[in-house]
């Protein structure tokens, strides 16, 4: 079971900010990674749930600082990110033209991965309309300033949480 995982608007509120020589800046109310222990209570159980960082820190910061920023529970489920460096073709980024749900369906397809979930506010460009009917099932929506810190969006990741965990028990 993978869980692609968005920082901003889920682990915290979508308003951080990085300025040159500076530590990254929380522009709201809380701190970066406050509802951390939330995830890491709902995937608790779940010991088969690995986590595919789909953030925009992966491009900002790069993958290896992305994980040293990240607590230390969550950052041992981490298997990967759906962008990579080595991505770049001719200096150009390919994931700077699809949306957050192309990024991961691009990830799913080329990994061979049967069994996901994805958490995010679909901030920063992405919209619900980007995220197919199809597919919604498949999505934890998050508000941008509450992120797991609402309690619907913690119902719903535990409830699809389980669901996903019954299929693999299937499979």
């Amino acid at each position: 079971m993978i869980i692609f995982l968005d920082f901003d608007g889920v682990l915290h509120p979508n308003e951080v900010y990085s300025f040159p020589n500076k530590p990254l800046g929380l522009m709201a109310e809380g701190e970066l990674f406050m509802h951390a222990l939330i995830l890491e209570n709902a995937l608790q159980p779940y010991l088969e749930a690995k986590i595919v960082l789909s953030t925009s820190w992966v491009r900002v910061f790069g993958y290896d600082r992305t994980l040293k920023k990240m607590p230390l529970n969550l950052r041992k489920r981490v298997v990967g990110a759906t962008w990579h460096k080595h991505m770049r073709q001719g200096g150009k980024d390919p994931f700077n033209y699809l949306n957050r749900f192309e990024q991961i369906a691009w990830h799913v397809r080329r990994n061979g991965i049967k069994i996901w979930l994805a958490i995010d506010d679909l901030f920063s460009g992405f919209e619900i309309s980007d995220w197919p009917d199809s597919h919604r099932h498949l999505l934890v929506l998050t508000e941008q300033l509450k992120g797991l810190g609402c309690e619907e969006a913690q119902m719903d990741l535990n409830r699809k949480l389980m669901e996903l965990h019954q299929r693999c028990l299937n499979c």
